[in-house]
């Protein structure tokens, strides 16, 4: 496993974009795009949230981000609200069907949990939900074809995978797999999901729950966020940040936002690339 960046706040929502690795820096509120040596370019991002928003573009390669609002990022430099809609994860189709995944409860101030929701933005801008009672709605992917979205739910421990109907609507609702510990999650060519187990690992899972590969990280680090890359070949990407799990939420919440940056993305070659875009 090769360090590729250090000393970030909380590194988040890995997307593999334009032959780089971007990231959503939280805390520091911006995006990061990074390359196979480690070169960066920063992004300012507008969102009034420290922790909870991500990244995707439009098959027309407009920047969308999430948070407060939905905001899409114009070649002039101008941004446009899309949607005053608050979410946290967000996945776009081919036909630019954006799909974003948030729960109406603070989780960083430590409110009770609520069960989450899907909410389609159609590209005429109206908004509608799709799928409810998520627990904790975190990464989500779509299958190159367009055919099914899967969800990590968090609390639950399980990716949950649904068909995508023509008009943009989910149904056939069905566990991918479980018993894990899923948050930012990513696809790989063959149709397996690289995501986390809930303790100090990630893992490779194929539909049904099948494990086909596993990685261990460092104790007492998390890993929060996973991006399959080709950087000279399939690289999974792991950002991590300290996480000590003898410590509550709010506790390790806290010390993210005051520091030290304890954020780090480590590469390891992999042997399934992403899937062709």
């Amino acid at each position: 496993m090769k360090l590729l960046l250090d000393n970030l706040a909380f590194p988040e929502g890995a997307r593999w974009h334009d032959d780089r690795l971007w990231f959503c820096h939280w805390i520091a509120q911006q995006i990061v795009a990074v390359d196979a040596d480690g070169t960066t370019e920063t992004f300012e991002a507008p969102v009034e949230r420290l922790m909870g928003w991500s990244v995707d573009w439009l098959p027309d390669g407009r920047m969308l981000t999430t948070g407060d609002k939905l905001r899409r990022y114009e070649p002039d430099g101008s941004i446009t609200v899309l949607a005053e809609q608050g979410a946290n994860e967000i996945v776009v189709d081919a036909r630019g069907n954006i799909y974003l995944d948030g729960a109406d409860f603070d989780f960083s101030g430590g409110e009770e949990p609520v069960p989450g929701w899907i909410k389609l933005v159609t590209p005429d801008g109206r908004v509608r939900q799709v799928a409810d009672d998520i627990e904790f709605p975190n990464g989500m992917v779509l299958t190159p074809d367009g055919r099914t979205l899967v969800i990590a739910e968090s609390f639950a421990g399980r990716l949950t995978a649904f068909d995508v109907e023509p008009d943009g609507g989910l149904s056939n609702r069905r566990v991918y797999a479980e018993n894990l510990g899923p948050d930012g999650i990513c696809l790989d060519a063959e149709g397996a999901i690289w995501c986390q187990t809930g303790g100090e690992g990630v893992v490779r899972v194929a539909a049904g729950g099948e494990i086909l590969e596993r990685i261990d990280v460092p104790e007492n680090r998390a890993p929060f966020a996973l991006g399959l890359v080709d950087f000279d070949g399939p690289t999974l990407c792991i950002l991590t940040a300290e996480w000590r799990m003898a410590d509550s939420i709010a506790d390790n919440l806290g010390r993210l936002v005051k520091g030290p940056r304890t954020g780090q993305i480590h590469t390891i070659p992999v042997a399934v690339p992403p899937p062709a875009r």
